[in-house]
């Protein structure tokens, strides 16, 4: 299921919303329905360093898509994803929902270059998606049988999109585009070195 060299038309670009990434793929994904287009290719991410990504995960622009299996390990050949603590709700905004809908979460990393706990940081960003669990168990309505199956797989995958985030040139249009949490989601990291006056 999906397939990393998939090329898109000429002029048509592949730059989904969370709330897409959420509930026109990952809800797909994990209710065992096709997606389409099947673009998005199954990837163990942690094997891999985020530089290595290219030819295994869909590429638009800087940015890499994959399905993976949710895991608590986090550590590739050369440093590990760091968790930046803080998780995000993706509401849907669709017509038949209420918007305060919570369908998804969000969750960022940063990649670290090293060894647990003494790596360094490196520009390497990592948001994770994830279903939110009351709305996986309400989207399979059909049959028990397929409401139990599809449980299972809620839990079980998640979405990610990596990128280089460019610090020293922002106002650069062709880099992700950051909303205003997702820049302080990305700045909690650094209190941390912050030491404040007794």
């Amino acid at each position: 299921m999906g397939d990393s060299n998939v090329k898109l038309p000429p002029g048509f670009r592949f730059y989904p919303t969370d709330e897409e990434l959420v509930v026109h793929f990952l809800q797909r994904k994990a209710a065992l329905l096709p997606c389409h287009p099947d673009v998005i290719p199954d990837l163990n991410l942690y094997p891999y360093d985020p530089w290595d990504l290219d030819g295994k995960a869909m590429v638009e622009g800087n940015k890499w898509y994959f399905y993976s299996r949710r895991t608590q390990s986090r550590i590739t050949e050369n440093g590990y994803w760091k968790s930046l603590g803080v998780d995000e709700p993706i509401f849907s905004t669709g017509h038949n929902n209420n918007n305060n809908n919570i369908v998804g979460m969000k969750k960022y990393y940063a990649f670290y270059l090293g060894e647990l706990p003494e790596g360094v940081k490196t520009n390497w960003v990592m948001q994770e998606f994830s279903l939110n669990s009351e709305s996986s168990s309400g989207s399979s309505r059909s049959s028990s049988k397929r409401r139990t199956r599809s449980k299972i797989d809620y839990s079980g995958w998640v979405i990610c999109r990596v990128y280089e985030h460019n610090y020293d040139n922002d106002d650069d249009n062709n880099g992700p585009e950051l909303s205003c949490l997702d820049e302080v989601f990305l700045s909690l990291d650094d209190l941390d070195e912050i030491s404040l006056p007794h």
